[in-house]
């Protein structure tokens, strides 16, 4: 089972940050590689068992459900139902807290699942860079001082 944990340090308040990132349905607002985000039966995007469903700008359709979620805790927890590599068994973790030392924040997105064995260390490396240091980065570019 491939276990994944990537950091980051984002240079703005955490409350800044979790609300960009905090609508369950609004990865396209915020992740480059997503597009067309919707939730599916009419629940609200904090509704735990929520599922979403969006385009990645690459093509493919993906779904996933909100195990958990946290304004207090600026945590959200989902999973990855239906994607088109062999996934299963999938959890994800986005957790921010704040940095006082400066009024930063500390981003930790995690995730384990199962996967073939001859597949897993590579999709985990894509998940890595490309679904969760992507999304880091491009919080990192959005909240960079304008010049």
């Amino acid at each position: 089972m491939p276990k994944i944990r990537i950091s980051s340090v984002i240079d703005a308040p955490v409350e800044k940050v979790w609300a960009r990132i905090r609508d369950f349905n609004g990865l396209p607002g915020w992740h480059p590689r997503m597009v067309e985000s919707e939730i599916e039966d009419g629940k609200k995007a904090t509704d735990i068992g929520a599922v979403r469903k969006f385009k990645l700008a690459s093509g493919p359709t993906v779904r996933e459900r909100l195990d958990a979620f946290s304004d207090d805790d600026f945590l959200t927890t989902y999973a990855i139902i239906e994607h088109p590599a062999p996934i299963t068994n999938h959890t994800a973790t986005l957790k921010l807290e704040s940095i006082t030392d400066g009024d930063r924040t500390y981003a930790v997105w995690t995730s384990e699942f199962d996967a073939p064995a001859e597949k897993a260390d590579e999709m985990a490396k894509g998940m890595g860079e490309n679904v969760f240091q992507g999304g880091f980065n491009a919080l990192k570019s959005h909240f960079s001082p304008k010049t």
